[in-house]
């Protein structure tokens, strides 16, 4: 049996960074903030990304989660199901499951994001590479 959930405080400097570096899933690094593989959560997971100027990206992808970001700092292209949007500090973006979405750093800072999800272990997410789809 799984202990419940308990309170907890995570840092980005305790965690190991996490990263994609090839054209189908683009050029993200990531930090796992919650995930119950590494916290003692069992609900949700949630971190921080960072996509570095020039063109990195997290390219169109599909889950069967629904997710959140929040962008914490600098300017982003998001498209959500073909549609782009530009995206800044302090949009809060729903993206429901199986959405096809991507996001693309294009400016000259580093873009950062807060992402969520609605269940308790950040490596049960299966990410589908529009891509690999095809």
């Amino acid at each position: 049996m799984q202990n419940p959930s308990q309170p907890t405080i995570a840092r980005i400097e305790d965690r190991t960074r996490e990263s994609w570096d090839d054209p189908v899933r683009g050029s993200v690094s990531w930090f796992t903030l919650f995930s119950s593989d590494i916290t003692p959560t069992d609900s949700m997971s949630a971190g921080i990304a960072e996509i570095l100027p020039g063109g990195g990206s997290l390219q169109c992808h599909r889950h069967t989660e629904p997710e959140i970001y929040f962008i914490i700092e600098g300017t982003g292209i998001l498209t959500i199901e073909g549609r782009e949007t530009t995206v800044s500090a302090g949009a809060a973006v729903f993206i429901p499951g199986n959405a096809e979405h991507g996001l693309r750093n294009e400016s000259g800072r580093d873009l950062r994001l807060f992402y969520i999800f609605p269940t308790g272990c950040f490596a049960d997410i299966s990410y589908h590479f529009i891509p690999e789809m095809t």
